[in-house]
């Protein structure tokens, strides 16, 4: 597996350099975000490990280029920003998972392998199924063309739906990906939050299929 670490703190590039090839990685460092791009554009990696503040170009704009033309490398932010708007900021660029330092080396490489796991599956900056659009960066959602209020949950719930069109996604895995993990969740959450759709989408667009899930029709 080939790695990009794009890092302009020095010992830190180092380090994770040397950490990741003693796991059996190969890791090439780019120091400045104009080179990360680069790299990233014309090198083959599985994976790119990517700072925010970067020299030259930040790693939100590097992802964002990325996602523009359509390049779907598997993307780890890494930032001393944690505040949830800088994370939620990093996410809608198109980044897979962002991490804030300091960090766990452990859990790095535990975020790093389920990435690799998941591959690079082509992730378009705006989502279509039908007549709906979703646009992740800008929150903003339309059915044939009219603007639809959701709130945050109703949201993220729609986006991984819309993610999947025409699959049956389970209970337990909406709520694996949608609701906060560790948080004591009603068993009924789902079924709620389905029902808050349906009136502001149209029942038929979410089919249950019984004893299995929900269906996002096309």
């Amino acid at each position: 597996m080939r790695l990009l670490v794009v890092e302009d703190e020095a010992r830190l590039a180092s380090a994770l350099q040397r950490g990741l090839q003693a796991e059996g990685f190969v890791v090439d460092v780019a120091a400045t975000g104009p080179a990360g791009l680069e790299a990233a554009r014309h090198g083959e990696y599985d994976a790119m490990v990517l700072d925010v503040m970067l020299p030259g170009l930040s790693g939100y704009e590097v992802v964002r280029r990325l996602r523009a033309e359509r390049r779907w490398l598997p993307v780890l932010m890494l930032s001393a920003k944690d505040g949830e708007y800088d994370q939620a900021d990093g996410l809608d660029c198109g980044a897979d998972d962002y991490l804030t330092k300091p960090f766990s080396y452990v859990v790095l490489l535990a975020r790093l392998r389920a990435l690799l796991r998941r591959g690079a599956p082509e992730r378009p900056t705006v989502l279509t199924v039908g007549d709906l659009r979703l646009d992740p960066a800008r929150r903003r959602v339309t059915r044939d063309g009219a603007e639809v209020a959701l709130t945050a949950r109703e949201f993220a719930l729609l986006d991984y739906l819309m993610r999947r069109p025409g699959l049956v996604v389970s209970k337990t895995e909406l709520l694996d990906h949608v609701w906060d993990a560790g948080v004591d969740t009603a068993p009924n959450a789902v079924e709620v939050y389905v029902g808050y759709l349906r009136r502001k989408l149209g029942r038929e667009r979410l089919e249950t299929v019984r004893g299995a899930g929900y269906r996002l029709t096309t």
